[in-house]
């Protein structure tokens, strides 16, 4: 992991930490550097955290994609959630981590020293905006989690998993997939041949194009919201 310092002005104006507007969608975008920050270059499957650490850093994605996961008592993996460009990850309550965090694929994150937010937040209002909308938009997509994983059959997993992705990337009609077709199965709570079989079952009806085993077209947006529904 390569890390780098970097310091830019603060802004003069300020802004309370929870005033905020409503949540906005969400796109996959080169973030700009921030004000103060650890920068970090991660190689694909690298650990940035490990469940148990001491929680001493917040992590924004700048570019790439992180997943955050924990490894359950009878030796599954399950993922939390998949963190893009521009998102918060690895805030806790408490004094550790609750999950591990690794890269997905090559990526760069800025850590951010906990025991800092309040001094740089209250020096810089739109840091503290983006670490704000960033907890709610984890808050956001953790109930949706929850509620994907007990009330949706496997073919309506997949329809939210790929219109989620697609709202929170610039080309919401196809969905290129960083991540493993095991990491999809150990998000939605589901094998990885019961994944396979998805995919194909929603290309042969036509609602997706598969060209590659990583990229995805969303042919019948319509099929897929009616599944999200």
């Amino acid at each position: 992991m390569q890390t780098a310092l970097i310091s830019n002005k603060a802004s003069s104006s300020t802004l309370p930490l929870f005033v905020l507007d409503a949540p906005q969608p969400h796109k996959i975008v080169a973030s700009p550097a921030p004000a103060v920050g650890s920068v970090q270059s991660c190689s694909k499957d690298q650990e940035i955290f490990a469940e148990g650490d001491r929680a001493a850093f917040v992590y924004k994605v700048l570019s790439g994609v992180v997943r955050t996961s924990k490894l359950l008592s009878d030796g599954r993996r399950q993922i939390d959630a998949f963190h893009l460009a521009g998102d918060i990850f690895g805030i806790e309550a408490g004094d550790e981590y609750r999950f591990c965090a690794e890269a997905v694929g090559d990526c760069v994150v800025i850590a951010y020293r906990r025991n800092s937010l309040g001094t740089l937040t209250g020096n810089d209002a739109q840091l503290a905006q983006e670490l704000t909308m960033g907890m709610m938009r984890s808050l956001i997509r953790a109930q949706n989690h929850m509620l994907l994983l007990g009330r949706k059959s496997a073919l309506e997993k997949i329809a939210t998993f790929l219109l989620d992705l697609a709202g929170r990337t610039a080309d919401g009609d196809a969905v290129d997939l960083p991540m493993s077709r095991s990491d999809i199965a150990d998000h939605l709570g589901l094998t990885i041949e019961t994944v396979s079989r998805s995919f194909t079952q929603l290309e042969r009806q036509g609602v997706i194009g598969l060209p590659s085993a990583r990229r995805v077209m969303l042919s019948n947006k319509d099929a897929l919201e009616r599944l999200d529904a």
